[in-house]
């Protein structure tokens, strides 16, 4: 009896412990999804079955509190929780709370979301800064393959949060499914749950808002396709994992968005859902499907907004077949396609924004009479670096953009309307600028 009353008292006691601590009911987050007007959202991992809500107010008026929708996290969807701000104005910094089991999570560094400003028929663009990069590989010594960690340098990571940027675009692998975990969900949400739980990769979740497309790693085995027949399943631990605006838009189905920031359109695509596999033989592959490309199409011709930047898996503007290139594995015509039709309509300041590659470069097509495109590739973050890219056959790209260490990118949009810049910067994992170019709108 006395032995059943210690182990009793001790289990009350665990659990005082836990509510008195609620961070440690809380794996992963807080990571900030899209942000609008009015309307952000906040995302949040708990250990187990848990209460979540945020509450937030704005930086100069700390007394004026809001709360968040309620979550009840389950096992099912992963113990996952969007909370949605949607008492907000435009324009407007925010500090915030998380919330579990009613008790506030104590967090050692500062919590903020922003709202984007209502700025067109008023005066400028906004200047804002985003953060870009692919393939974060987390080492798992069980699950990976023999020899040297494939992963490592996660420090870039809190480098990146120190550039306290508005957004950051994870351009895909942003984890790395392994061979226990796609065939299941239970193997899916863990390799999910791992990587979002890298203690480096918190501050940079919680200031500055993500958005994601995915790559086969994401979605898959490596160099997955259409055919790939658990896709259902990796798709839908997405939805929970980021805070995308949409995943598919109308009746088409991937982790397909859009968003603006600014005077830029964002337009997210994916590369997997629709894929003819690499090595079919056809005419007119397609890498995209034909609804995708026609969204695509369409929205390039109706955007009004200064900059339309295109974020894709693998490389779209390097003409060589060779590997993770766009004109390889039979899609050159479909590449093609997308440039005449960018030409033809006269579309300026068309800008790819792409990863996979596990280098970094920057690529240019200049044409007599026809608008200027740019890809800019940034890769890798913490996966294995690609020594040899720079011996690749890209006859477009930037002479000294070439980086073959792991690394991050940096975009400025800076200046008044007629005077708008970009700023790309690269920088290493110690945060040293490996290059900087300028682009001008045209």
């Amino acid at each position: 009896m006395k032995t059943k009353l210690i182990i009793f008292v001790a289990y009350c006691l665990s659990v005082i412990n836990l509510n008195a601590q609620p961070e440690k009911v809380l794996r992963s987050g807080p990571m900030l999804g899209y942000a609008e007007m009015l309307e952000s959202v906040i995302w949040v991992q708990t250990i187990s079955e848990a209460k979540v809500y945020a509450t937030y107010a704005p930086v100069a008026k700390p007394e004026m509190i809001r709360h968040t929708n309620t979550v009840f996290t389950n096992r099912q969807e992963a113990f996952t929780a969007h909370l949605i701000a949607d008492s907000v104005e435009p324009g407007q910094r925010y500090t915030y709370t998380i919330w579990v089991n009613d008790q506030a999570v104590r967090l050692p560094y500062p919590t903020e979301f922003q709202t984007q400003a209502i700025w067109k028929w008023r005066g400028n663009p906004p200047a804002f800064r985003m953060l870009t990069g692919s393939c974060a590989y987390i080492n798992q010594a069980e699950h990976d393959r023999p020899g040297n960690p494939y992963g490592g340098d996660y420090c870039i990571f809190e480098n990146m949060a120190k550039h306290q940027a508005d957004l950051m675009l994870w351009l895909g692998d942003n984890i790395y499914l392994r061979e226990p975990d796609w065939n299941s969900w239970t193997g899916i949400t863990k390799r999910y749950t791992h990587g979002r739980s890298l203690p480096e990769l918190r501050a940079l979740l919680a200031n500055v808002h993500n958005y994601a497309i995915w790559d086969d790693h994401d979605f898959g085995p490596n160099d997955s396709d259409k055919g790939f027949y658990n896709k259902q399943q990796t798709l839908d631990a997405f939805k929970l994992f980021w805070g995308n605006p949409t995943y598919g838009v109308g009746d088409i189905t991937g982790a397909i968005t859009s968003f603006q920031w600014g005077d830029a359109d964002f337009f997210l695509l994916d590369n997997r859902w629709h894929r003819d596999p690499d090595n079919l033989k056809k005419d007119h592959k397609t890498m995209l499907g034909k609804e995708q490309l026609e969204w695509l199409f369409d929205n390039l011709v109706y955007s009004t907004n200064t900059f339309k930047i295109i974020a894709l898996g693998g490389q779209f503007l390097n003409p060589a077949s060779y590997f993770e290139t766009y004109s390889n594995n039979g899609f050159a015509e479909e590449r093609q396609q997308i440039i005449d039709f960018i030409c033809q309509h006269n579309i300026k300041n068309v800008i790819f924004i792409t990863g996979d590659v596990h280098f970094t470069e920057m690529s240019v097509l200049r044409q007599a009479g026809k608008p200027t495109i740019w890809d800019l590739t940034f890769s890798t973050m913490t996966a294995g670096a690609n020594r040899d890219g720079g011996n690749w056959p890209n006859t477009l790209r930037v002479e000294g953009t070439v980086v073959t260490d792991r690394n991050f990118g940096e975009i400025d949009f800076t200046g008044p309307t007629n005077n708008r810049q970009l700023k790309v910067r690269c920088y290493d994992t110690d945060n040293h600028l490996r290059w900087e170019r300028t682009i001008t709108p045209e």
